[in-house]
């Protein structure tokens, strides 16, 4: 597992959204990176269930990075809520034990949420 080549990509845009990625005008209105954000979080979620039951002893990593990219971006309200409710159906979705499909997945995720990471920071950073 690419674990440590992943959470830095995911810090790094958390750095990113708390200096300023182009912020929203309210904090209900949606961002145009929006979408990723969600997805991200998503991703966060099934990660911090997945890697657990599969003994990687990340302990609340997954969640920390999440709690840190809703830090970051500070949203409010709607926004918030939304990125939470993301995080949660990404847990959610897989009660299971560890399967070899569980490890496919645990890669995938790590990979797919590595270059939602780095497109949101390319794209919006100043």
């Amino acid at each position: 597992m690419r674990l440590f080549s992943t959470i830095p990509f995911i810090t790094a845009l958390a750095l990113t959204l708390g200096a300023g990625l182009a912020p929203c005008a309210a904090q209900s209105a949606r961002a145009p990176y929006e979408a990723d954000m969600q997805r991200l979080a998503e991703i966060l979620g099934a990660l911090h269930y997945l890697r657990a039951i599969c003994g990687a002893n990340d302990g609340q990593t997954w969640r920390n990075e999440m709690q840190a990219l809703i830090d970051a971006d500070a949203p409010g309200g709607d926004r918030r809520e939304r990125l939470i409710g993301s995080f949660n159906r990404g847990y959610r979705g897989f009660q299971q034990t560890c399967t070899p499909a569980a490890n496919i997945a645990i890669r995938r995720y790590l990979d797919e949420g590595a270059k939602i990471a780095r497109d949101i920071t390319a794209r919006y950073a100043n």
